[in-house]
């Protein structure tokens, strides 16, 4: 397989990998949490729950009562996936920078399926300690999360080392 297509296999491949499991997480939940329901998973820290969020990551813009914000996260997701896909394209090969991007476009596609199939996402993970609560998330916001971390860590040494090279 030439480089080309050596780049786009691992971006794909770990994009699917975080995109089915996603998907299978997020089925198990819808078919055995009751919606707006949970249980503990540790005491004081940790609960399953089913919630549905029409907004972004951890609740951001979330109300049932508008439309547009499908069609905002929607378009978002198919735009940074084309961005991904140029950056692939243009980059050297970095198996961490690739593995960032294929996180980030497995974690956007995960929540994109459910914004076209339910118009909002299943959210399951809730963290909590004492009344404090951070807002639910699902298994594409990490991948995200982690996919932004690790590819902006990559993109940023990089930028940092083409600035010392041309000074």
């Amino acid at each position: 397989m030439d480089s080309s297509r050596r780049r786009y296999a691992f971006v794909l491949l770990v994009g699917l990998a975080w995109l089915v499991l996603d998907q299978v997480s997020k089925a198990a939940i819808t078919a055995g949490v009751p919606l707006n329901h949970g249980f503990g998973v540790i005491p004081g820290c940790l609960d399953i729950v089913h919630v549905l969020n029409r907004g972004a990551a951890f609740g951001f813009l979330n109300s049932a009562d508008t439309t547009w914000q499908f069609w905002l996260f929607g378009a978002a997701a198919v735009i940074v996936c084309g961005i991904i896909l140029n950056i692939v394209r243009t980059s050297p090969y970095s198996a961490p920078l690739f593995f960032g991007l294929g996180s980030i476009m497995g974690g956007a596609v995960g929540n994109l399926i459910d914004r076209v199939r339910v118009m909002a996402v299943t959210d399951f993970i809730d963290i909590y300690w004492g009344r404090w609560h951070w807002p639910a998330f699902n298994v594409a916001d990490v991948a995200i999360c982690l996919g932004v971390a690790v590819a902006g860590f990559i993109l940023l040494r990089q930028a940092g080392q083409e600035m010392r090279n041309r000074g």
